[in-house]
Parts: structure tokens; C-alpha cells; sequence
């Protein structure tokens, strides 16, 4: 299993947008940007003109997550604009299918997210309309919440769901992702990580997305062989 990392740049310095981004390029394999419009959760982000912008910048590939009202909207204009992940919610869309085809006829990868509190088995059915399941860790809104574990077990449940599926569908984690999480996320069955506060609240981001990365494989790796060390 291959394990991505997907800094979330609502941690980073929204003034240094560019620069925050440039500074994991070489070693994350995405930039997470959350889209907020104080409605659908109570904080208000950014919006496409400023995607629009980073995407000229950014050299890591945009997995944009939207956390609004009316993602059947706005959705496919997040995917013409670059992003090459756009991740709508089960609990906003009123036409998902409809949606999440559209963002793929635009070029872009197609996620479905769900809160805590929403079940992913009554989604079951829309697997083939999707390229990754995102599944919260934290109530949606604000960065630096403690991890719930309440979740893990959806995580394997999803994890099942998509290995029954037969096609590779990414399972991703976002929310109190750090050290001292990423591994049971890992073993749950996460195999995309979004990390804010653990990357950008870190001297050093790069090296911070190096441990986790190291956390997460070493997390799901056979144990080695008896007498071996």
C-alpha cells in the first residue's frame, strides 16, 4: 500500500500561500486546501480565485476539499481550474452522482467525504463514481482539533468496502493527523494522510512530512522474520 501525504495549507501562512507550498514540493505528494464558506461549516477560507492563483504556483498537485453548500455548483469549476483532486460532501451534495461525474469529465479526480457521524455504508453503491473516500477525523471547520477515535473503525469499514469494490479507490484521512495518530490510521486502512498543524506548526515542514510518511509505512509493514533484527 502506498501512503500519501497531503499537507493542508489551512495551517500555513494564508499571506505566504506560495512559498508555504513550495517549502514541502520536494518530499509531499500533495497540497490539501480546504474550502470553506461559513455555511456548510462555520469558518470561511478561500475560494477559486485564489485555487486559480495557486495552481500557477504550486508545484505539488491541489486536492481540494469543499466544505460548502451547493457542491454541485461549484465543484466542476474547482477541477477546470487545475485541482486535480476535488473531494464534494455526502452531507451537501444534493445530485452526487451527477456531481462527482462531472468533476471527472473536467479532469480531476472525484472524492466523497463524510463527517463523523455519517455511515459510508448507505454510499456503498456510488464506489464506481469515485476515486477516493475521505473520511473526517474531526468535526469539519477547524484545524487543530484533537483526533477522534471514534472513527477508526469506520475506516476499516470503508477500507473493506473498497478492497470488496475491486478497484483502487484511495482512502484518505483528514483531521488530527500527527505522530501519534497517523499509524492507527494507517493500520486502519488510510492510505492518504491530510496533515496541517503537524507540517506547518513544525520548525522544519519538510522533515515533518518525512516522519510522517515513515510513520504510516512502518505502520502496515509485515513484522520481520523471527531471529531478524
Amino acid at each position: 500500500m502506498s501512503m500519501q501525504i497531503a499537507p493542508s495549507l489551512l495551517a500555513a501562512d494564508f499571506a505566504r500561500l506560495a512559498d508555504e507550498a513550495d517549502v514541502v514540493s520536494a518530499v509531499a505528494d500533495w497540497l490539501h486546501v480546504d474550502v470553506m464558506d461559513g455555511h456548510f461549516v462555520p469558518n470561511l477560507t478561500i475560494g477559486l480565485p485564489v485555487v486559480e492563483s495557486l495552481r500557477k504556483h504550486a508545484r505539488l498537485p491541489l486536492d481540494c476539499h469543499l466544505m460548502i453548500e451547493n457542491p454541485d455548483q461549484w465543484a466542476p469549476g474547482y477541477a477546470e481550474a487545475g485541482a486535480r483532486n476535488v473531494t464534494i460532501h455526502a452531507e451537501a451534495a444534493s445530485a452526487p452522482i451527477r456531481t462527482l461525474r462531472a468533476i471527472r469529465a473536467a479532469g480531476a479526480r472525484a472524492g466523497l467525504a463524510f463527517n463523523p457521524a455519517t455511515s459510508v455504508l448507505p454510499y456503498a453503491d456510488l464506489l464506481p463514481e469515485v476515486d477516493m473516500l475521505l473520511l473526517m477525523t474531526i468535526e469539519p471547520g477547524f484545524g487543530g482539533q484533537e483526533f477522534m477515535d471514534l472513527v477508526l473503525p469506520k475506516i476499516r469499514q470503508a477500507r473493506e468496502l473498497i478492497s470488496r469494490h475491486g478497484t483502487e479507490i484511495w482512502l484518505q484521512v483528514d483531521g488530527g493527523v500527527h505522530e501519534q495518530t497517523i499509524g492507527r490510521c494507517a493500520e486502519a486502512g488510510a492510505d492518504m494522510f491530510v496533515a496541517g498543524s503537524a507540517v506547518y506548526g513544525s520548525q522544519d515542514p519538510a522533515g515533518a512530512v518525512k516522519v510522517l510518511r515513515d510513520l504510516a509505512v512502518a505502520a502496515v509493514a509485515p513484522p520481520a522474520p523471527f531471529g531478524e533484527i
